[in-house]
């Protein structure tokens, strides 16, 4: 059996309801938002009975969606389950570096809670938007947008899907040349040009943030959206770069397969991820778990054979 790694959801899978199923059936899961309502009050609430307006801003979804991750890992490992290797999108990489113990579960949701208000007031500021282009190769799509001069190549999904951020009257005509060239280009509903020079006052912000927060060496590799390899040497520096920096998330999933991983367990809300990476490794085994019925599932699959609960 070959190695398995957790991947934790990012900003944009939210909804509704989301986590209250694994509060109410785990412990650990309960810690998490314990946790999260010390820190940052009702935000166990917002998480299980806001509508979708409320969890679209980036200051409540980006806790929010960092609670759901964790709870949804917190619950695997609690039942015996742990992963050799991590990594999360976007905002799931905080999640991930908390998992693998570099923030205290307290700092990184604190850390989380001062990244969203920071990334959202530079959105605010910038006004940019993001658009995910479809069915082009990311070549074609990256030649496109030097075309632009604002507008730039950020979500490296999978093969035939990239997103990319830009000023928002720029991306009109820019639809119309992913159109032209073959592709089709779906405006996503975000509040901000996230991972592009839109957040490079973010990331100045951040790194300054960062300075009273005291990360530890992780327990096991989490590889970094902006290098697709697992974290070393300044972490700091490597984690503020990160809002202003391309999701490699295509070349990341392509690294922990060739590093051994072939089982992946989405954890947080929605299944984004694993329709990614199935599209970049379709011999790789994924699993989600985000309720009651999915952590079932997933336990019942992971439990077998040489991987022992």
């Amino acid at each position: 059996m070959g190695k398995l790694a957790f991947v934790f959801s990012g900003q944009g899978a939210q909804y509704e309801g989301m986590g209250a199923e694994l509060c109410r059936r785990s412990a650990a899961a309960r810690r998490v938002f314990d946790t999260a309502d010390g820190v940052r009050e009702g935000t166990s609430k917002q998480c299980f009975t806001a509508g979708k307006e409320a969890l679209a801003v980036t200051a409540n979804t980006q806790p929010c969606v960092f609670c759901v991750d964790l709870a949804a890992a917190m619950s695997l490992r609690e039942a015996g389950v742990t992963p050799d290797a991590v990594a999360g999108f976007s905002l799931g990489e905080i999640a991930a570096l908390t998992f693998a113990g570099v923030f205290t579960l307290q700092g990184g949701f604190a850390f989380v809670c001062r990244r969203a208000y920071v990334m959202q007031r530079a959105a605010e500021k910038s006004g940019g938007g993001m658009m995910a282009v479809l069915g082009l190769p990311d070549e074609r799509v990256e030649r496109l947008c030097q075309g632009f001069e604002k507008v730039y190549p950020v979500n490296y999904n999978c093969p035939g899907q990239l997103v990319v951020a830009g000023d928002r009257d720029e991306l009109s005509v820019f639809r119309e040349a992913v159109r032209a060239a073959g592709g089709k280009a779906v405006p996503l509903p975000v509040g901000g040009g996230f991972h592009s020079p839109f957040m490079d006052e973010a990331a100045q912000e951040i790194a300054v943030e960062l300075a009273a927060f005291a990360l530890e060496p992780p327990e096991v590799p989490v590889y970094a959206n902006s290098t697709a390899l697992p974290y070393g040497g300044d972490m700091k520096a490597l984690l503020s770069r990160q809002v202003n920096s391309p999701v490699l998330w295509r070349r990341t999933i392509e690294q922990m397969v060739a590093d051994g991983i072939d089982t992946f367990v989405e954890t947080g809300p929605g299944k984004t991820l694993c329709g990614l990476i199935k599209k970049t490794a379709p011999g790789a085994t994924v699993y989600n778990v985000e309720d009651e019925a999915s952590l079932v599932a997933a336990l019942a699959a992971l439990c077998k054979g040489e991987r022992q609960c």
